[in-house]
């Protein structure tokens, strides 16, 4: 699970844009990041891909009110309604951004090249008819926190009882990482207009993202035969899916408040 999906990045920041409370050109800057160029293809009325400010602005002439994420995996839809082509291309790429006011869906397809350490990394959003239904098994922002408590204290005790904490060169990395985009505020990690809780929650998920990656990715520990190495990853595939279904009611929560009319 990546710890910032791009499709958080453009949905936070085009709720933003919606709002009026950044400028395109700001929102198209946040969503690249430390990309080299995004493009987007296949928009109505656009033979060619176009810069992301130049979409941003066509889909809110289209209708577009808001911005939703999804986070799917395999036997897991999470966040998508449909039809089944765009959930395929959603679930190849593990994420999409799907609009609401307008039967829209961008999914992202990531081009990168180069040695590590100077890769150059160009992303095209390809914009996808989508049904306009509720999103598959997104919980609330509240729904989302409490799961989250539980699921800490879960990672927690599955990667201590399999011996399969944090440890190593790679896995410092890591951690390091984390704590470095931590040190950065909350404000960093969502776009202007969306409430604190959305960014806790935010938070949250992201570190038990890092420790099953860490638990995934960078050694084995005990869990040296192949039966304890199943047991590892059944263990720590529910706790996995609730820092998805977080991730996600984080970046919805600017849409989920205008619903309930709370702003």
């Amino acid at each position: 699970m990546q710890s910032e999906p791009r499709s958080g990045r453009l949905a936070a920041w085009g709720n933003a844009l919606l709002a009026g409370l950044v400028s395109p050109d700001e929102a198209a800057l946040a969503v690249v990041g430390g990309d080299a160029v995004h493009r987007m293809e296949g928009l109505p009325g656009e033979a060619a891909p176009v810069g992301l400010t130049l979409a941003l602005g066509r889909l809110r002439g289209l209708g577009v009110t808001g911005y939703r994420v999804a986070l799917p995996a395999p036997g897991h839809p999470l966040g998508l309604s449909g039809p089944p082509e765009f959930n395929v291309r959603a679930l190849q790429a593990e994420e999409a951004v799907v609009a609401v006011g307008a039967p829209y869906g961008l999914v992202p397809e990531v081009d990168e090249a180069g040695p590590e350490g100077d890769v150059h990394v160009e992303v095209v959003w390809h914009c996808l008819p989508v049904r306009e239904a509720p999103p598959a098994d997104v919980p609330s922002l509240g729904e989302a926190e409490r799961e989250l408590a539980e699921a800490l204290r879960e990672a927690t005790a599955v990667l201590t009882r399999l011996d399969v904490a944090a440890s190593g060169p790679v896995a410092e990395a890591a951690v390091d990482a984390y704590r470095a985009r931590a040190a950065r505020g909350p404000g960093e990690r969502l776009a202007p207009g969306y409430p604190p809780r959305a960014a806790r929650v935010l938070e949250l998920a992201q570190r038990i993202g890092l420790l099953i990656s860490v638990a995934y990715e960078n050694g084995h520990g005990s869990a040296v035969s192949a039966s304890e190495m199943a047991a590892r990853v059944a263990a720590l595939r529910p706790v996995e899916r609730v820092a998805r279904r977080a991730q996600v009611a984080a970046y919805n929560a600017y849409v989920e408040e205008r619903e309930r009319g709370t702003r």
